[in-house]
């Protein structure tokens, strides 16, 4: 994970409603400027602070690589910048507590950049700056001013997920090894279709958590997460559960998983109000597993719940 500073004291009303950054790819004079070729440098997952009216304001995930897109309406903020540059996709939750970097330089002080740096060392914001890098000491310290971590975005990390599985489904759209039938076979597995289903429902007849046996509201849920699996473990039955839509997206995110014997573990880091309001608090055991499901709730329980 890289960790930006965004200065936003013109669009930032634009920009963390719109969920995104956007800027220009040059200078007006058509020269470099780092702060924007900064744009094309950030990743998936990357953390992005706001800065706007001397405070973090807000904290963003980036949920997708720059791309070059026309000039969003800015209303007057933005009428002299040129109408082609960068966006990037961000999703920003607003702070509570809004710090101000100033109060507190003397412990960013050590942690400025030498050349680039979004602050002064007197803790006054650098003119010109737009997206700047920081460190991740520098972003800890503001996290901790603003009493948040980095867990706290764990639910804008969906978007990077979704993401995520779709360049792997370019991908395996892309390749030349394999037939248009196993491509189709592949992809339908990623959303719990087709034969990836079927073959799931040759070995479980209902949700184990609800007891919903209608196969129409139930999802085929990958026990082993679809991006790690090799086309083989794609379309094992195996390698699936029938889950209710709740139970599949709490077992899909790690918040929950089973014990071999069929007992449900709960992460500690989900609430029991979520599982008082979804019907969980008194549900202990769903059915022992068969050994061959046992190897891919190995994999579960040590790779995706969190614990």
């Amino acid at each position: 994970m890289n960790y930006w500073w965004v200065n936003q004291n013109q669009t930032y009303r634009h920009e963390v409603q719109g969920g995104f950054l956007w800027s220009p790819k040059t200078r007006k004079d058509g020269g470099r400027n780092q702060f924007y070729d900064n744009m094309s440098l950030v990743k998936p997952g990357d953390l992005i602070f706001s800065f706007a009216d001397t405070l973090i304001k807000a904290i963003g995930i980036a949920t997708g690589p720059a791309q070059t897109a026309e000039k969003p309406d800015f209303g007057n903020s933005g009428e002299n910048w040129q109408n082609e540059g960068w966006l990037v996709p961000v999703e920003f939750t607003e702070l509570e507590i809004q710090a101000r970097p100033k109060d507190f330089i003397s412990e960013l002080r050590p942690h400025l950049a030498e050349k680039y740096s979004p602050l002064q060392a007197t803790g006054d914001g650098n003119q010109g700056v737009y997206l700047a890098s920081i460190s991740q000491p520098f972003a800890q310290i503001l996290m901790e001013k603003a009493k948040i971590s980095e867990a706290s975005f764990v639910a804008n990390i969906e978007a990077v997920d979704n993401f995520e599985a779709d360049q792997e489904q370019k991908a395996v759209e892309g390749r030349t090894d394999i037939g248009p039938t196993q491509k189709a076979q592949l992809v339908q597995s990623r959303r719990g279709q087709g034969i990836f289903k079927a073959n799931v429902r040759l070995n479980e007849t209902k949700c184990r958590v609800t007891g919903l046996s209608d196969p129409r509201f139930l999802i085929a849920s990958h026990i082993k997460p679809w991006s790690q699996c090799s086309d083989k473990e794609k379309l094992d039955g195996c390698n699936g559960l029938l889950l209710s839509p709740h139970i599949d997206r709490l077992f899909d995110k790690g918040w929950i998983s089973f014990t071999d014997q069929g007992d449900i573990i709960f992460s500690s880091k989900i609430g029991p109000s979520v599982l008082d309001l979804w019907g969980l608090a008194d549900k202990r055991n769903v059915g022992r597993f068969s050994p061959e499901q046992c190897i891919y709730l190995e994999f579960h329980r040590n790779s995706v719940f969190r614990r």
